[in-house]
């Protein structure tokens, strides 16, 4: 019985692990990262790696927690939270692909690229949000839970490998080479924008 039980945990963690994976999207993030982080050092850049996959992990964490309590509390639904994420990401995307420059200096926008739109709501977005809750919700065993939280930290490993090593890239390309990334991954960043925009709208009319 308890083979069965570790069995089922295992399975358990490493279909939450690939979920997670393939939703928060690590190698699609990181063209945009990359075009967020043209004008830091390279230890900030690493640093800003780590930091965006530990505000990721930050907010999966809690909303795997408190996630369901905090939505009912504040009366918002998943739709909405998906809507509200969709429109703050298409405003970043237009100031990829206009070339627009933070007012209030690069240094302040390469600190807050970990926060936002990076750890959120890229990575740690409505979709991620909501697969942590749904797997919590099917943790029935104290196995289970490990292996979740295991798959969780995981997940987030690979995200800060992956982000730290593509950093490298920047010292390959020249200048005209990081604003063909800075456009690419606005346009990408406003598709996924969209997309995120048009599900929440189905979502609220029942499309």
């Amino acid at each position: 019985m308890k083979d069965v039980v570790a069995i089922s945990a295992v399975t358990f963690g490493i279909q939450a692990f690939i979920t997670l994976f393939v939703i928060l999207d690590p190698p699609g993030a990181t063209p945009i990262f990359l075009s967020l982080i043209t004008n830091a050092s390279p230890r900030k850049r690493i640093r800003l790696a780590w930091q965006g996959a530990a505000v990721s992990l930050t907010v999966i964490v809690v909303f795997a927690l408190f996630g369901k309590v905090i939505l009912d509390y504040l009366h918002v639904s998943v739709d909405a939270l998906q809507g509200a994420g969709g429109l703050l990401m298409l405003l970043i995307s237009l100031e990829l692909l206009t070339g627009k420059e933070d007012p209030s200096g690069t240094e302040n926008k390469n600190v807050n690229v970990a926060l936002v739109p990076l750890g959120t709501p890229l990575l740690a977005g409505p979709g991620a949000i909501v697969t942590t809750i749904v797997y919590v919700q099917h943790a029935h065993t104290t196995n289970m839970k490990l292996a979740l939280a295991l798959a969780i930290i995981a997940v987030h490993l690979v995200i800060g490998l992956t982000l730290m090593f593509s950093t490298k890239v920047l010292s390959l390309i020249k200048e005209s080479g990081v604003t063909l990334v800075a456009r690419i991954a606005g346009l990408l960043l406003a598709a996924i924008a969209v997309e995120m925009i048009v599900q929440s709208i189905k979502g609220f009319f029942n499309l």
